[in-house]
């Protein structure tokens, strides 16, 4: 039977890596963030207030359309960030910061509530948390220049927004890696012990958590 596994995290997390890792594992397709020109970006850098709106819409309506393709895929798939991320998250966090209207941001959720229930959720959502300084190790290793100047207090705002985000989430089970304390790049019992336990929420189990000794034990 095709299943449809998410990856959620923040910036610098390591979703990509696991997306890769899982689907060479399990023999499953990745589809990884889609990849876009967005015709808004340089208008929305000089002017966030005049243009973060247009931007967001843009953004979320290309990741609808990618998820439409990943849905017709007939194969299992795992999905790099999901579409709820874009909204729950990023909006979220320029709506916070005034650069998105009350007006704009009433109508953006709208459009993305009603687009989202309308769309096949995934069968689970792997959310890999980790605290800002995994987080800034993990962006500095990977060396990506446009990613040098991201300021803690950024990842700090976006965590605090992933973590209200996942405690709320409904439409479909959750499981929560431990992204601080496991290493399933360096790991190979670190990875086969995160593929366990994506295969025992998977298989229905209600309470699948990372024991620290567990994690501890599997390196």
């Amino acid at each position: 039977m095709k299943k449809f596994v998410a990856v959620a995290g923040n910036i610098g997390v390591g979703k990509s890596t696991l997306v890769k890792l899982l689907c060479e594992r399990l023999g499953w397709e990745p589809f990884y963030e889609p990849v876009a020109e967005n015709p808004y970006l340089e208008d929305f850098y000089q002017d966030m207030k005049a243009w973060a709106f247009h931007s967001q819409v843009f953004f979320l309506t290309h990741r609808l359309r990618a998820q439409l393709e990943l849905l017709d895929f007939p194969g299992s798939v795992i999905q790099d960030r999901t579409v709820y991320e874009d909204a729950e998250i990023f909006a979220h966090n320029l709506y916070r910061q005034g650069q998105i209207a009350e007006r704009d941001y009433a109508a953006y959720r709208d459009l993305y509530e009603l687009l989202t229930e309308m769309l096949d959720p995934p069968d689970l959502v792997v959310y890999l948390r980790a605290t800002v300084p995994t987080l800034q190790q993990r962006i500095a290793q990977r060396g990506r220049d446009y990613e040098r100047s991201i300021a803690p207090e950024y990842l700090a705002q976006l965590n605090e927004l992933y973590e209200a985000w996942i405690e709320g989430f409904s439409f479909c089970p959750v499981l929560t890696v431990p992204a601080d304390s496991m290493d399933y790049v360096a790991s190979k019992g670190h990875l086969d012990l995160i593929v366990r336990k994506v295969e025992e929420k998977l298989s229905g189990k209600e309470e699948v958590v990372f024991d620290p000794e567990e994690v501890a034990n599997s390196r």
